[in-house]
């Protein structure tokens, strides 16, 4: 790189300082190159620049150069084309100021922007044709195309060669503006006989380093002898015509004209084009020049034409001109939708971004009359992606779900942006595959069923339900029976389940007394491949049937000894004589009790309350009342139909044991028994006996200090238990309270010896021994239980 310095400076009095600097730099420097180094050059320090702040000032081109302050350096900011910003003006150069402050220093610099040679020279038509007649004299001159080259100085184009040079020399000559005139002379005759097209080439050639060239091909034609030829006005006419237009349309008129008269001044158009659908769908008039469309013009045939025009005269020189016809298109041509690809049935499990079918669009039009777009129906989860050369691909957008939607229509409509706007469209069927991808739903989330008790075994007791969103073998739900246990038995024992129809059968008959409700689950399992199932809960509530009737507890009915409740002469009105305690193991209304006083030796001195069953009296006793009383007690329940039980009641009207004693000596041959009751009298004594026992046990563990205490009590007769009135329902489902007082004898071998807890206040018994036709009057003390530190008192009679 050659660069040139020049610094002028000059001092004011003022304290600035003025100076200017130049540089010269060849064109095409790569970024980043180093210009000069400015502060060198200025006598300045790189630390002034930066504490001056200097800068670069320039109105235009300040985006070239630029100053690095640090390094104190000029830099190539961009890439400069001479050409471009200078054109052929030279000298060429760039003007700018560095400034600084503090104080106030300004330079004026330059830098020249030198040539090179990187433009060849270019002809600005590839070929020249020339008709020269072939009487044409020697020396005749035929000015020729000039170069140009976009270099200057010796970079530009310096010299024309032309060959061959058999019939034709290149001569030059200076213009006043430095430029180069090219002309063709003439230098042996030409005979168009030997020779009627002449091809030559004209090199333009510039004295840059390395040299540099451009051609231009010279195509001549010689002509007989007419010394004066048809001249066209111009040699390249340009027409347009809407396509669709109707016959008869002028595209254009040609004009030609000849110098010379006569016959040799008539002219004659013709098309010289050798191509059919010129030929049929043009024809120009042979004496006007008027060029006629005589077919349907079709823009996507054909865009455009060009027509070769030909005038020529009687005397045989003509003239040849062009025509370019372009076609205006119009927007005639629908979208053409072609379906390259399809697929009729995706699975509803495909992937986002599946290809379900790939489209290609062509419309024959062109411009925004070409121009297609494609969309689909909305609201779909398919999405029409477009790709090059007007491919489009129908993808899924979103998860399928063919239990929303089994089949979609797509309708993919095409529009092109011609005005008005035509457009094709395509309706696609698209099937959705099922999937099992739904497990059975029952239609409850759990289910609860009653059956009354002592159901026929195989009765229906309901149905489950539940409902497959899949298809086919995918929906087909089998129902199960889930292994499980109630009360140590498997539910298969209880309940079976249909496995087509869901329908819960009982297996046996089931009974409220043992087993009130159970809970099973029932699986529903699909047909899918791997199967999908889901589980419901079931509870199964058994009720109660009235099938049980009422038990009698107290009075005990036995066939062995008698017991008679004495009622004193001097009891008042309401006086408790007894209390009947019955039991009714069904549960419900069919437990609730009542109590009726069925017969009486004496209606008008005892009643049974209707609830409580306590006997008490209705008036005063006197002594007129005969002494035995018997009453019979019927106990029935509340259920449909009501179940009863009947009780006899023995009752002493005495003030003394020896009166009683009289009138009761034949009790035992009058006295109902029930065999039944017996049975149900030794259940409840077995139940009441393990109670007592159990209590007993705690009790002596806790104080048996005291068990030494206890007393004793002798008797040759058996005893029966006397149930007081706060007896307790063990069942809990009756219609007693649940907390009472227990009075019981434990009979452990053939009624001979007995084993008694004392029960509460003082009560006359009166016990008689059927055998020996005696009685014994035994009045029992305060229990030692009702207080809390009492021991415990039991009384043997053997």
């Amino acid at each position: 790189m050659i660069r040139q310095v020049l610094v002028y400076l000059s001092l004011l009095s003022l304290g600035s300082v003025f100076g200017q600097i130049s540089y010269s730099i060849p064109e095409e420097m790569a970024t980043g190159s180093l210009v000069g180094n400015i502060a060198q050059d200025l006598g300045l320090q790189n630390k002034r620049l930066v504490s001056g702040k200097a800068r670069i000032y320039s109105r235009d081109n300040d985006k070239f150069i630029e100053l690095h302050r640090e390094r104190g350096v000029l830099l190539v900011k961009e890439r400069i084309d001479r050409e471009a910003l200078c054109r052929q003006t030279t000298p060429c150069a760039l003007h700018f100021q560095i400034i600084l402050e503090n104080p106030i220093e300004f330079y004026t610099v330059t830098v020249q922007i030198t040539d090179i040679n990187d433009n060849a020279p270019t002809f600005e038509k590839n070929e020249m044709r020339f008709k020269i007649s072939e009487s044409a004299i020697i020396g005749a001159k035929f000015v020729l195309e000039r170069a140009v080259d976009h270099d200057v100085g010796v970079n530009g184009v310096q010299n024309y060669i032309l060959k061959p040079t058999d019939n034709f020399a290149l001569k030059m000559t200076n213009n006043a503006d430095g430029n180069k005139n090219v002309e063709m002379v003439l230098q042996t005759p030409l005979d168009r006989e030997k020779q009627e097209h002449i091809s030559l080439v004209l090199t333009a050639v510039d004295g840059g380093e390395p040299q540099m060239s451009g051609t231009m091909q010279i195509l001549i034609t010689v002509l007989d002898v007419n010394d004066n030829a048809p001249v066209f006005t111009q040699p390249v006419y340009k027409a347009t015509v809407t396509e669709n237009s109707p016959r008869g349309t002028i595209v254009t008129t040609v004009t030609a004209s000849d110098a010379d008269h006569g016959v040799n001044s008539k002219l004659t158009y013709s098309i010289t084009d050798s191509l059919y659908n010129v030929r049929k769908l043009f024809q120009i008039n042979a004496e006007k020049g008027e060029v006629t469309l005589i077919g349907n013009l079709d823009y996507e045939e054909s865009r455009n034409f060009e027509i070769h025009l030909l005038a020529s005269d009687d005397g045989g020189l003509t003239d040849s001109c062009k025509l370019m016809v372009d076609v205006q298109d119009l927007n005639d041509n629908k979208p053409d939708m072609n379906i390259m690809s399809q697929s009729n049935v995706i699975s509803e499990d495909a992937k986002i971004n599946t290809v379900v079918t790939v489209i290609n669009t062509v419309d024959k039009d062109s411009g925004e009359n070409g121009e297609v777009k494609c969309v689909i129906t909305e609201n779909i989860p398919f999405l029409l992606k477009t790709s090059t050369n007007n491919f489009y691909s129908l993808v899924t957008d979103s998860d399928l779900d063919r239990e929303v939607a089994s089949q979609y229509n797509i309708t993919v409509t095409c529009s092109d942006e011609g005005v008005p706007s035509l457009s094709s469209s395509v309706t696609l069927t698209l099937q959705i595959s099922d999937v099992n991808d739904n497990a059975p739903v029952f239609e409850r989330s759990s289910y609860e069923a009653y059956i009354v008790e002592n159901n026929t075994p195989g009765l229906s007791i309901f149905t489950v339900k539940a409902r497959d969103a899949d298809w086919n073998q995918n929906a087909r739900v089998s129902y199960i029976l889930e292994d499980s246990s109630v009360n140590g038995v498997p539910v298969s024992s209880y309940v079976s389940v249909s496995a087509d129809s869901g329908v819960i059968h009982a297996v046996r008959s089931l009974d409220y007394e043992q087993i009130k409700d159970f809970k099973f689950c029932v699986k529903a399992q699909d047909g899918g491949s791997p199967p999908l199932s889901s589980n419901v809960s079931v509870r199964v509530t058994i009720q109660d049937q009235n099938d049980n009737p009422p038990q009698v507890l107290y009075p005990v009915q036995t066939g062995g000894s008698l017991v008679a409740e004495i009622v004193p002469r001097s009891a008042d009105v309401s006086y408790l004589v007894t209390k009947v305690v019955a039991v009714d193991v069904d549960s419900g209304q069919n437990a609730w009790l009542s109590y009726k006083l069925q017969k009486a030796t004496d209606r008008a001195l005892f009643e049974v309350g209707l609830q409580n069953g306590e006997i008490r009296t209705i008036r005063q006793v006197t002594d007129k009342d005969a002494v035995k009383q018997r009453l019979t007690v019927i106990v029935e329940d509340n259920g449909q139909p009501p179940r009863s039980a009947t009780v006899i009641v023995n009752v002493a009207v005495a003030d003394s044991f020896p009166e009683v004693l009289s009138e009761f000596t034949d009790f035992t041959h009058d006295k109902e028994y029930n065999d039944n009751m017996t049975f149900y009298l030794v259940l409840a004594l077995a139940v009441v006996s393990f109670l007592f026992i159990t209590c007993l046990v705690v009790i002596i563990s806790v104080k048996i200090y005291r068990w030494r205490q206890a007393r004793f009590y002798h008797s040759n007769l058996p005893v029966i238990p006397y149930y007081p009135p706060r007896y307790s329902d063990t069942l809990g489902t009756g219609t007693l309270q649940h907390v009472y007082n227990y009075d019981t004898c434990r009979t452990t071998d053939s009624r001979k010896s007995d084993f008694k807890v004392s029960g509460p206040g003082t009560q006359n018994i009166l016990i008689m021994d059927p055998s020996s036709g005696t009685m014994q009057r035994i009045q029992s003390e305060k229990s030692i239980l009702d207080e809390p530190d009492s021991p415990l008192e039991v009384s043997v009679q053997k």
